[in-house]
């Protein structure tokens, strides 16, 4: 089965932003899954460079547009590599090979009467390289609502592409295939559009001439809407190439819904015009807007330029935040705050948590080798009926191009697994001699549930994939779809090789923006920032007085347990000075329960008792934290509990 899906070709009049990132990675999502069912993929994203806006943009910084945009693109491709995007093609409608489809699909349509050359006079929008009637404006600007600027009067001879000739064909085609334009709501919009009437479509330009010249009167240029969609087929050689013959027509043409009309109007008339198959959908996603409603500011730290954001959380968090916040139909809500949260969440407290300590007790109780399992209980033949339903959810949803859909319900696999660890309770049955066969049973579905979430995550995050399955000791051989709804595909004796924090968590304190300092060489700069870690700043001074107040104590944890209905407290029972004590410790996603019983620990032990979660907690245990790394501060030599630390 073959699979041909494209993004837009993007503006390069300036660098890549989210929305433009989202489509892309929205896109490749997309493809990495059809792969993985063993399709035969292509992905198709490029540049749309013959616009008249290039040419002013150029001008403004006195640059040749083509070395202009040579730049940009530059900046696209290195964006798209951060980001993991695979691409089979990247096109540029500057390149010959498209210019070569242009001129013949111009020339074809003009010899078969559906091109002809009159004199327009009309209002140009140049942003929107749209012409409007004067009727159509609204306060005399472009009545685009997502532009709304000055429009210019222009009057030239041009030719003129017969969209009405097409209406009721296009209209027609749309009835007999609803699933053509998605969501509905667009296909709504597109039908409305269309009855309203058609009219015939400029295609030629004469004022400038940055772009592929008419053929047969080369005083004209093409215009953009007209070179542009034909991209998708010039980059795999229409009418005659072996790529064409393969792929066309596309599954899907992805796009901001910004666009949608000249995908869904203009480009299938001229491939009805050309006798040529229509393709399967065209999906317009909605858009990302700040979701403080406005100015983003970096002297909070909410930046969105995807290169910095890619540095600071890694292409995987940015991936996700992408693709899980873009919900079907509607727009996605963009602050730098809500990527932080969604990270810390789903990828540290459910993913990275349930990862992390699964991996600890396999180590801990079998010497990091995974056991063979034993005879599954009723808990796990519902944990893989749920597992199956997840996939086919998954699946569904992909299909359906809704990533979003797709990851909350794998996250529906993500939160049993953690529960699943809380039932089962293998630091008690590790006590147990006659449960050894039942703890191997739990370490070994612990591993086959990282390998499935590692296979379900690949086409959202690659990279997190290789570290799961490299934590997990197994290879990339068994990164297969169909592997994913299949349990007991671990033999036993695989060593797992516990790592770093998949999804270290996040504070965006560390991101504020300090004061210039004097100025340094080039060199130091970098020197500076190769060995920069990121500290929260210290707080103001105190005096002796002050500290001596604070009473620092040696305790010993005699019992711990997680606090009901929360991911993040200890309840801990700890001795100091002889007397019991409890402790409410917000430490759980960092250390198991039985993983602390016994050990030393530094206490405040003067603190004024407070209440959390209805359990009085009597002092305070201190420990050490950065980038999401979290470590107790523990006593190597046993002092008695109750020693002061001074």
């Amino acid at each position: 089965m073959k699979y041909y899906i494209t993004t837009p070709i993007f503006y390069p009049n300036s660098s890549p932003h989210i929305g433009t990132a989202y489509t892309t990675v929205a896109a490749d999502t997309l493809a990495r899954y059809h792969r993985l069912k063993g399709h035969d993929v292509y992905f198709l994203t490029g540049t749309d460079e013959n616009a008249q806006k290039i040419v002013r943009t150029a001008e403004s910084q006195g640059m040749d547009p083509l070395a202009y945009v040579d730049g940009v693109v530059d900046r696209f491709k290195a964006l798209w590599v951060e980001l993991d995007i695979t691409y089979d093609d990247f096109i540029r409608t500057t390149e010959d090979r498209h210019h070569k489809v242009v001129k013949k699909i111009f020339t074809k349509l003009y010899e078969q009467g559906d091109i002809y050359k009159s004199e327009y006079e009309g209002w140009y929008c140049t942003p929107c390289e749209t012409f409007w009637t004067e009727n159509k404006l609204i306060d005399g600007k472009c009545p685009n609502p997502d532009c709304g600027r000055d429009v210019e009067l222009l009057k030239e001879e041009s030719y003129f592409f017969k969209l009405s000739k097409y209406q009721d064909a296009l209209l027609g085609y749309i009835k007999d295939h609803p699933d053509f334009i998605q969501p509905a709501s667009r296909r709504n919009e597109m039908v409305k559009f269309i009855e309203g009437g058609l009219e015939d479509l400029c295609v030629s330009r004469t004022t400038f001439q940055w772009g592929i010249q008419v053929p047969f009167d080369p005083k004209h240029v093409v215009y953009v809407w007209l070179d542009a969609l034909i991209n998708y087929i010039s980059a795999l050689g229409y009418p005659d190439g072996e790529l064409y013959q393969r792929y066309w027509p596309a599954e899907v043409h992805l796009m901001g819904k910004d666009i949608v009309r000249f995908h869904a109007v203009i480009w299938p008339i001229i491939l009805m015009a050309l006798g040529v198959p229509l393709p399967k959908v065209v999906y317009g996603h909605g858009w990302y807007l700040s979701k403080e409603g406005g100015k983003i500011s970096k002297s909070r730290g909410n930046v969105q330029d995807s290169f910095e954001l890619i540095r600071r959380y890694g292409s995987d968090a940015i991936r996700y935040f992408l693709l899980r916040e873009m919900q079907v139909g509607t727009d996605g809500a963009y602050s730098e705050d809500a990527l932080v949260e969604r990270l810390n969440s789903d990828l540290a407290n459910d993913l990275g948590n349930f990862v992390s300590r699964s991996l600890a007790m396999i180590v801990k109780y079998r010497g990091g080798v995974i056991p063979k399992a034993g005879e599954p209980t009723e808990l796990e033949a519902e944990l893989r009926a749920l597992g199956n339903e997840v996939i086919a959810k998954v699946e569904e949803r992909l299909e359906a191009h809704d990533p979003a859909g797709a990851l909350e319900n794998l996250w529906r696999l993500v939160s049993r697994m953690n529960k699943y660890v809380d039932e089962t309770a293998p630091w008690t049955l590790a006590k147990q001699e006659d449960q050894k066969a039942r703890l191997d049973t739990v370490l070994h579905t612990f591993a086959e549930a990282i390998r499935i979430l590692g296979i379900l995550c690949a086409p959202f995050m690659p990279k997190l994939t290789a570290k799961m399955f490299q934590q997990c000791g197994v290879g990339e051989e068994m990164l297969a779809w169909e592997d994913a709804k299949r349990w007991d595909v671990l033999g036993e004796g695989i060593q797992v090789k516990r790592g770093e924090a998949l999804f270290p968590r996040i504070d965006m304190a560390q991101f504020s923006v300090e004061e210039e300092k004097a100025p340094v060489s080039e060199v130091e700069t970098q020197k500076i920032e190769e060995n920069k870690v990121e500290f929260e700043p210290i707080k103001e001074e105190i005096s002796i007085d002050d500290f001596a107040k604070i009473d620092l104590r040696v305790a010993k944890v005699l019992h711990a347990e997680k606090v009901e209905k929360t991911d993040k407290l200890l309840k801990l029972e700890i001795e100091v000075a002889g007397k019991p004590r409890t402790i409410v410790s917000g430490i759980a996603q960092h250390y198991a329960p039985e993983d602390l019983v016994g050990k030393h620990v530094v206490i405040v032990a003067n603190l004024k008792p407070a209440k959390l979660r209805g359990i009085t907690s009597e002092g305070m245990i201190l420990a050490a934290s950065h980038e999401g790394v979290l470590e107790v501060l523990t006593l190597d030599k046993e002092l008695p509990a109750g020693a002061r630390v001074k």
